[in-house]
């Protein structure tokens, strides 16, 4: 699916879509008399359902022509494993309950970057190759480091949690529960990189009706559709089990309405467009591209760690935790150097040289 190769725009156009990745739950902090499930359920529809549709439509050409020829075993092979990745969605909200926030985070999201960017070229029978080149074993080791420097981070933000929440109640920590769920939910999320990439041919149809470096939006109709399958049916129930339908037409007093739906669309807003972003880079990483995956997961990590530290989330932690998340951060910068690097070497030369 790539085009012309670069790298570096690759990278700097899957940190924006990070940058979107990390910022997109903060309006939820701004709602008002809305359960979690009325916020859950619109914000959604907008990221799962309607702006694919919309961002599909603007840039991809002959839309209805490419939907036509798609096969259609791509098609139902990217939604359903998007729906599966939904159900990731759900095991990691329940973690978080178990083993706070931060651990959740970095343990799911580790677990997702090294399983769904290595398995889809295993599975292929493409792995043996990637590791024959240097450029795609320094790939490999900016995976894997990437990888490690999440559990780094996310054990300073356990620890971070522990030394603030000092005098304060905290819900209890409980790793027989949460290990188990966190894991389920880090290898069910690295399923979403194989819906992306069972919708290739989909892809392939676009470009060759000019969609170009917006081929991949014609994907996240199937793999996106998917995922609010799964966020339907959990969100719906419990929207019946705790009847909190009223919700979507009037708040508890009645006030703030239009104010939730405007930030529950701009979550859903923010959402999207990390996959838009994500498509961009993609078709740029080059030979390498599977690599696209763990460099959206680690510059996700990054930025979330790095907006932290310069806000002072960090500055009443102990020395010992401080160093250990300035440690994870030059990890993380490590691992996305080492990974872009590896595709620019691999990268052929322009034309004429």
């Amino acid at each position: 699916m790539s085009l012309d190769p670069s790298p570096f725009l690759g990278t700097t156009l899957h940190a924006v879509g990070a940058a979107c990745a990390a910022l997109c739950y903060a309006p939820q902090r701004y709602l008002h008399r809305w359960s979690w499930q009325t916020y859950w359920l619109v914000q959604a529809a907008a990221c799962w359902l309607v702006l694919p549709w919309i961002f599909a439509w603007a840039t991809v050409p002959a839309l209805g022509a490419v939907l036509a020829e798609a096969p259609k075993d791509a098609m139902l092979t990217s939604y359903a494993l998007g729906a599966v990745y939904g159900v990731g969605g759900i095991a990691f909200g329940l973690a978080i309950r178990h083993i706070g926030y931060s651990l959740t985070y970095a343990l799911a999201i580790s677990i997702s970057c090294v399983l769904g960017t290595l398995l889809p070229p295993v599975l292929a029978g493409t792995f043996g190759e990637t590791l024959a080149h240097r450029a795609g074993l320094i790939v490999v080791g900016g995976v894997l480091l990437g990888g490690a420097a999440m559990f780094v981070t996310g054990y300073a933000g356990f620890r971070r949690e522990r030394e603030l929440a000092a005098d304060t109640a905290t819900a209890p920590f409980n790793a027989r529960a949460g290990l188990p769920i966190v894991i389920l939910a880090g290898v069910l999320s690295a399923v979403f990189n194989f819906s992306l990439q069972a919708g290739a041919p989909i892809a392939a149809i676009a470009a060759r009706h000019g969609a170009g470096h917006f081929q991949g939006n014609v994907i996240y109709l199937f793999s996106n559709s998917g995922a609010f399958t799964t966020t339907l049916l959990y969100a719906g129930w419990l929207t019946l089990r705790r009847k909190t339908g009223g919700e979507f037409i009037r708040t508890a007093d009645g006030s703030g309405l239009l104010r939730n739906y405007g930030l529950a669309l701009l979550t859903g807003l923010l959402w999207y467009l990390q996959f838009f972003f994500y498509g961009l880079g993609h078709v740029r990483m080059g030979t390498f591209e599977f690599s696209s995956w763990a460099i959206h997961m680690i510059i996700l990590i990054l930025l979330s760690c790095g907006f932290g530290v310069a806000i002072g989330e960090w500055r009443k932690c102990r020395r010992g935790t401080k160093l250990l998340v300035t440690v994870s951060i030059a990890l993380l910068l490590g691992a996305v150097g080492l990974i872009t690097y590896g595709n620019y070497a691999a990268a052929p030369p322009p034309a004429g040289h």
